[in-house]
């Protein structure tokens, strides 16, 4: 019971900790018929909606085809490092920025690789995981707090896209300057590094294509959520059932667990005061800054029951997606992929060292730069020390900057 405890604790902190503090303020409020109010039904349903949609398309090949096809035509390790910034930062507007990370990163490293370039295999990733959290920041449906502030603050569709453009469209610029920043040099290949994956099965294909669809009327109120999670639902359950597996219900559970936080916390009328005259001195600050420590979702969610400035909170929580690695959680997917690489890699290394002879050890062994590196590795225990440090400054000097941005634009 303990060591699961342990997991769920190192897996799924912001789950465990929101569960806890729910069940926490159902003592000082008691559950009677107001916590069903709590609940924003429709939030959940569209982002179950959409999660179960986007698996279904993972599971026809349809982005892995996409990007293949993009790909066959870059032999450059500068442009295919710009292929992979541009196109993160574009699908994370429709697909959200941890699908479109955990579908992207693995190809990158995969295609990178062959260009045995380490450090710039690290800088892309980086910035990859930056533009998927920015280019994310300009759709209700592009991340998990979007979604719920676009529904919780009843934005119009038209007016959310024009309130983030200005902040997406510098992103997108900045993370582009950071490519060519961060990569001087370049290397070329002859050859693609990558094969043509099969082409989707076109009648899936546009079935999941009209459910996404149906998906974005939602979003839009132009169709009532319970309408199109029965469609949905229905759909799937016919085409492709085993898509349900692919869906976050631990995001889902920690919703639910927020909700029941935020609603009693704001009827302590005392607590409510408090945190209200906080977050309305400055409230894209203290979104920032709390972004920085329990993440920018459970951020949006909390910090929305104690102030209506719902334009400065979405702004907010969005630049806040930058700086430290747990201020997106979708930034702990690339990390994972890439301490996973270092791992597997001087693992690798030390198993060719131990195995062949003496005269073949001295023909074939690791250049001195990658021993001190998997020396590096292994004493920060894989959690690549340099990679974290990167990716802080990275981050740091685009939240600078988008900040300042705001304060500029208003």
């Amino acid at each position: 019971m303990l060591d699961f405890i342990k997991e769920k604790l190192k897996n799924d902190t912001i789950l465990v900790v929101s569960g806890v503090l729910a069940i926490i303020s159902c003592f000082i409020i008691h559950p009677d018929k107001q916590y069903i109010d709590y609940i924003n039904f429709k939030v959940l349903a569209i982002l179950f909606a959409l999660m179960l949609v986007v698996n279904a398309l993972v599971r026809i090949g349809t982005f892995d085809y996409v990007t293949g096809r993009l790909l066959m035509k870059i032999h450059s390790e500068k442009n295919m490092s710009l292929f992979f910034v541009t196109l993160a930062y574009f699908m994370s507007m429709l697909l959200t920025n941890d699908v479109t990370l955990v579908t992207l990163v693995p190809l990158a490293i995969m295609v990178l690789s062959a260009f045995h370039d380490r450090r710039r295999l690290m800088y892309t990733l980086i910035i990859m995981t930056a533009a998927a959290n920015l280019g994310s920041m300009l759709t209700p449906i592009g991340n998990p707090q979007n979604l719920y502030l676009f529904t919780e603050y009843k934005f119009k569709l038209g007016d959310f896209l024009i309130m983030m453009l200005p902040y997406s469209t510098a992103s997108l610029i900045l993370v582009a300057l950071c490519v060519f920043v961060l990569n001087r040099t370049d290397k070329t290949v002859d050859e693609a590094v990558v094969n043509v994956p099969p082409t989707p099965q076109p009648i899936k294909l546009i079935i999941y294509s009209v459910l996404f669809i149906v998906c974005i009327l939602t979003v839009s109120n132009l169709l009532d959520y319970r309408i199109m999670l029965a469609i949905v639902a229905a759909v799937i359950i016919i085409a492709d059932r085993k898509a349900f597996a692919g869906v976050d219900y631990t995001l889902l559970l920690t919703f639910v667990f927020f909700f029941v936080l935020i609603g009693n916390l704001g009827r302590v009328e005392a607590i409510h005061d408090v945190l209200s005259s906080i977050v309305d001195k400055n409230t894209v600050i203290t979104a920032v800054l709390s972004s920085q420590i329990i993440s920018n979702v459970p951020a949006a969610m909390l910090l929305s029951a104690f102030t209506a400035n719902g334009r400065a909170l979405t702004i907010g929580v969005n630049l806040g997606g930058l700086g430290t690695l747990i201020a997106s959680m979708a930034s702990l997917i690339t990390y994972k992929f890439y301490a996973k690489l270092e791992r597997d890699e001087c693992s690798s290394n030390n198993r060719v060292e131990k195995t062949q002879s003496r005269p073949t050890r001295r023909a074939a062994r690791v250049s001195q730069s990658d021993k001190n590196h998997c020396a590096g590795v292994s004493k920060e225990n894989g959690k690549g020390l340099s990679y974290l440090a990167a990716f802080t400054v990275i981050n740091v000097i685009l939240l600078i900057i988008l900040y300042v941005m705001y304060l500029i634009v208003g």
